[in-house]
């Protein structure tokens, strides 16, 4: 079931590229028009919108990694998420809360943003700063008194906070991290 749930998501995710895709050629052709043209203010503010809309297609892909809410939770996908990161070098940023009758909680995916790089060092020597950690098949995530952190790739950083862990865990194992790893490539 999982692999047909990827392989619909995945013809999904590549319908909404092309169709993204499209936006962004037409945006660049229409800045190097003005380039062209002399117009070279124009042409600079064409740059940053088609910047914008390949920075939105990277947020929607990354959003795709946030697990579905479990039964009898929901889940709902902050599309803000991406907004603060310019201020922090940068990157993108997906997001979103879980609700059950009496627990709720958040998980957040950063990827490429320089702050999440420098944190790589913190991550090795975790154990040795006397942080717990915790497993996520493969993955090790620090639980800093409940709220886990973890980075994948030495460039993505997940975040899981508001409930207990042992509620969060099993949809931090949901994750696909080998793809998540190959994120933005």
């Amino acid at each position: 079931m999982f692999r047909t749930a990827t392989a619909a998501f995945c013809l999904m995710a590549a319908s909404t590229f092309a169709a993204s895709a499209d936006d962004v050629t037409n945006t660049l052709e229409s800045a190097l028009k003005a380039y062209e043209e002399g117009d070279i203010k124009y042409a600079l503010e064409e740059l940053e919108y088609a910047k914008q809309l390949i920075s939105a297609m990277k947020t929607d892909a990354l959003s795709a990694f946030l697990p579905e809410a479990p039964d009898g939770w929901t889940r709902e996908v902050n599309s803000d998420a991406n907004a603060g990161l310019a201020f922090l070098g940068g990157g993108v940023g997906a997001e979103a809360e879980y609700r059950s009758d009496n627990d709720r909680f958040t998980i957040s995916i950063t990827a490429d943003n320089p702050m999440v790089g420098a944190m790589a060092g913190m991550f090795s020597n975790a154990g040795v700063m006397g942080v717990k950690m915790e497993r996520v098949g493969r993955q090790k995530f620090m639980n800093q008194d409940g709220e886990l952190t973890g980075l994948i790739d030495n460039r993505i950083l997940i975040q899981a906070s508001g409930a207990a862990v042992e509620m969060m865990l099993p949809l931090l194992e949901l994750i696909d991290y080998k793809a998540l790893e190959d994120f933005g490539g």
